[in-house]
């Protein structure tokens, strides 16, 4: 290997133990949440705790907008590490719009959510905690918002397999390093900590 000012010319960029740690836990958080609104939109009324469940999901749903603030401002205040030079500027184009886009679901779906339950008698309670709602009793609003709030699921479902598929192609078939810049580890080279 050829080195460059004494440092490893072909060593790989990595993100910092804070963007890694943010972007698996709101991996894990956007996990959950899409697999319990997809149950619990199943249970039928009148089930012994269906309740739970909502309360559950829109008390997630909440803590990921807490989350999503957080790593939007990590990102926004820590570069992000620099791609190989020879990664074709089609990839570094569909890479970018690519985290835009699921940059702006992850802050809108639960943004959706919270309306909708805004607009119902319900609300958002967080963990136990009543929050304030942003509306008034509106079947029309709150089914509106909810719309959104399905249509940005099945958006968000096809972003996150986009970038699933993507990862592994940059693990599986390009070999580029690209894969493990987001995985924990020790990494001397890393700018974000």
């Amino acid at each position: 290997m050829s080195e460059v000012n004494g440092e490893n010319s072909n060593r790989i960029e990595r993100y910092g133990l804070m963007a890694v740690a943010l972007h698996w836990l709101m991996a894990l958080l956007i996990i959950t949440l899409l697999a319990l609104g997809y149950y619990m939109v199943d249970i039928p009324k009148g089930v012994p705790n269906r309740a739970d469940y909502f309360n559950l999901h829109k008390s997630l749903g909440v803590l990921a907008i807490g989350l999503i603030l957080l790593r939007a401002g990590w990102r926004w205040t820590h570069p992000v590490p620099k791609l190989p030079l020879t990664a074709p500027g089609w990839t570094v184009s569909a890479a970018w719009w690519s985290h835009l886009l699921l940059y702006v679901c992850m802050a809108l779906q639960p943004v959706t959510g919270y309306l909708s339950s805004s607009f119902n008698k319900y609300g958002v309670k967080f963990f136990g905690i009543e929050l304030p709602k942003w509306g008034w009793e509106d079947a029309a609003l709150r089914d509106l918002f909810m719309k959104c709030h399905h249509l940005i699921a099945v958006l968000l479902v096809a972003l996150i397999l986009v970038h699933v598929l993507a990862a592994f192609k940059h693990l599986l078939v390009d070999c580029d390093g690209i894969f493990q810049r987001m995985l924990p580890g020790r990494n001397q080279s890393s700018t974000n900590v």
